[in-house]
């Protein structure tokens, strides 16, 4: 086994390995990515990214209609609303570290983090909802490339 695919001193190459087989510490990756989003592994049914959201920051409320989405904390803590519409957010949980959230396609929802640490997340989407390769430093930079 190769020790760089090992979580420890060296932290993965973080980049968009889709198309092709790909085993990796998602605990590590998750961990050691520094941006607000990047895409890790963009497949044809699926997509895996990465994030990482500020103290105080959050996801920003929205909504997939043809997209199934997975979410882990992998660490700090942080609150998932979710609901029908955005003016119903009756579903309402904190999480920590090792929660996973599953967001039914169609549904609103936000994730905030409420901790006093980075938030790190990593999230699934069935099929890819952002396009191969991406990567977004800020939550500004997505926003803006999402318009």
């Amino acid at each position: 086994m190769n020790d760089s695919s090992k979580c420890g001193s060296r932290s993965p190459e973080i980049m968009d390995r889709g198309g092709r087989p790909l085993a990796i510490d998602i605990e590590c990756a998750t961990k050691s990515n520094p941006n607000y989003r990047t895409a890790l592994w963009t497949g044809e049914y699926l997509q895996v990214t990465l994030m990482c959201i500020p103290v105080g920051g959050d996801i920003g409320l929205e909504v997939h209609c043809d997209t199934d989405q997975f979410l882990r904390v992998e660490c700090g803590q942080a609150l998932v609303v979710m609901g029908p519409c955005k003016n119903d957010l009756y579903y309402r949980r904190k999480l920590d570290s090792s929660c996973a959230v599953m967001v039914p396609a169609g549904t609103w929802h936000n994730l905030i983090n409420i901790g006093q640490t980075p938030l790190k997340v990593y999230s699934i989407y069935a099929p890819p909802h952002h396009p191969f390769g991406t990567v977004q430093r800020t939550k500004a930079e997505a926003q803006c490339s999402e318009k």
